[in-house]
């Protein structure tokens, strides 16, 4: 890289430590998951969290929104949710005898996704152009949504009455899956104080979180990311470890092509944020569990075995070489 790249890639990379040193003005801990969004706006991916009611995975969305002066619109998915709810829908103008689309909350740079799967599989099914083509089509009329734009949907991971499992076509178009866990002790102290002194979870501007990155900044990240190199025996470890997943005694649904270079994509985010431009085998096994880990699906004797996707995978990891 010449010195020139080298500095814009360092100003675009320390803008993006800005954003962290922002977020966490309103969340105690959750890096790693603050990690995960970020890499997938490098990647122009989606995320699914998975966490309990009360873990501030609404908050987390809102501030990294508010960090990134980007706009968000949460959506609670419930039962009686329509897909037009969702990407917007024709309304006669009684005014000029015509029929106007009025957009739905879909058109945003950050929409969260709210418990997603307590809607029908129609409505899920509604957000899947979004994702893929990053437009809705409404009368054959196809319109591009906003960039950047990524979804980040939210699903409990203790309660399934009145739920809907995502269908595997879905869950193979969010980039990772990521888990919020509940927060360490120390952590959870200082979430009380932060209340006590009057926090508002409402009232992000109040927090002084500010804008100090943005579009521009994502987009320069962006294409520093497509740069990061993948040398040949990194690209076959990635393929040796998908094909692994296909073998596995555990598993009736291995991971995909697709899935191969979802981690390959994430493995070079991951890459650059570590300040390098090329991808050693440690970043592909950093991002294996959470690339991954939603695009296998145990078998049934193995779940009663008490076995766990993020096992399993643990499992694979062990077992293919590392190349040197």
């Amino acid at each position: 890289m010449t010195a020139e790249y080298q500095a814009l890639d360092a100003d675009v990379r320390g803008a993006l430590e800005a954003v962290r040193a922002e977020v966490g003005k309103a969340i105690v801990g959750q890096d790693p998951v603050l990690t995960g969004l970020v890499i997938c706006l490098l990647c122009r991916g989606h995320v699914l969290l998975e966490g309990v009611p009360g873990v501030a995975k609404t908050l987390l969305v809102r501030s990294l929104a508010a960090a990134l002066s980007l706009r968000s619109t949460r959506v609670q998915f419930t039962p009686d949710l329509m897909p037009g709810d969702v990407t917007g829908s024709l309304v006669y103008d009684a005014k000029t005898a015509l029929f106007q689309f009025r957009e739905g909350p879909v058109f945003t740079n950050l929409l969260l996704a709210d418990e997603i799967n307590r809607t029908p599989p129609k409505t899920q099914a509604a957000l899947l152009e979004a994702m893929e083509e990053r437009q809705v089509s409404v009368e054959g009329e196809p319109r591009p949504l906003p960039e950047p734009f990524l979804v980040a949907a939210t699903q409990n991971p203790v309660e399934f009455e009145g739920t809907y499992p995502l269908p595997e076509a879905q869950l193979d178009r969010f980039l990772v899956k990521l888990t919020v866990d509940l927060p360490g002790r120390d952590d959870e102290i200082s979430i009380l104080a932060r209340h006590a002194a009057g926090f508002d979870p409402g009232n992000l501007a109040a927090a002084g979180i500010k804008p100090v990155a943005g579009p521009a900044e994502l987009t320069a990240a962006s294409a520093a990311v497509r740069e990061v190199r993948v040398a040949a025996e990194v690209a076959g470890y990635i393929v040796d470890l998908c094909r692994a997943t296909r073998q596995s005694p555990s598993l009736r649904l291995g991971v995909s092509p697709r899935g191969a270079t979802a981690l390959q994509a994430t493995s070079r985010a991951w890459a650059w944020l570590a300040g390098r431009d090329y991808v050693t085998p440690d970043d592909v096994k950093a991002l294996a569990r959470p690339t991954l880990r939603h695009r296998i699906q145990l078998r049934p004797e193995a779940e009663i075995e008490g076995a766990s996707p993020d096992g399993v995978l643990e499992a694979v990891l062990a077992s293919v070489p590392v190349p040197r």
